[in-house]
């Protein structure tokens, strides 16, 4: 049946292949406006839950705030030992958990990397880096020592050498002596 209730086509029996009457464009229409009227009551009818009120959390670790719901807050503190940790905090924490150990030795782990940069890498960023770059080199480095240049172990001074007047020892003792007064 055609929308209009007309049949679309004819019943003439010496047409082996019944071509279809054209339609009007009004009769379009009216199917058109009817099909509409038909969802806009199927959406009525389908009740959505209401939403609750949305409140501002803020990251336990990195202290992003957010607005959420008071049913997810619930969620993300129960899987997180009971703090409300921002997604991307949320997924830092799963790849250190990935790496071996207790969800909340992982979540212990990621808090304390993220207190030490908002206490130190945003005041000092250049001593932040310095020791990041120093870190990466201890866990690269591990049982492998730099061989000494010195002159005493190369077997006495020569003449085309470059000698050391002086050492940077004690200026690299008092950049680590600020450096843990900040810690």
């Amino acid at each position: 049946m055609a929308p209009n209730g007309e049949t679309l086509f004819s019943s003439d029996a010496r047409d082996s292949f019944c071509k279809p009457r054209k339609l009007s464009m009004e009769g379009l229409q009216r199917a058109m406006s009817d099909l509409s009227l038909e969802l806009s009551k199927e959406a009525i009818d389908a009740k959505l839950p209401p939403i609750s009120e949305v409140e501002e959390a803020r990251c336990e670790c990195c202290g992003m705030s957010e607005e959420c719901t008071p049913n997810y807050i619930h969620r993300v503190r129960d899987k997180f030992c009971g703090k409300w940790i921002c997604g991307l905090c949320s997924e830092a924490v799963k790849e250190e958990g990935e790496k071996g150990g207790a969800k909340e030795d992982a979540l212990k782990a990621h808090m304390s990397a993220c207190v030490r940069f908002n206490r130190i890498g945003r005041a000092y960023p250049v001593l932040y880096q310095a020791d990041a770059m120093r870190e990466i080199l201890k866990k690269s480095n591990r049982g492998v020592r730099g061989k000494s240049s010195s002159p005493r172990d190369l077997g006495g001074p020569k003449k085309s050498t470059i000698t050391r007047s002086s050492s940077c020892i004690p200026a690299i003792t008092k950049e680590m002596a600020d450096y843990a007064k900040l810690r």
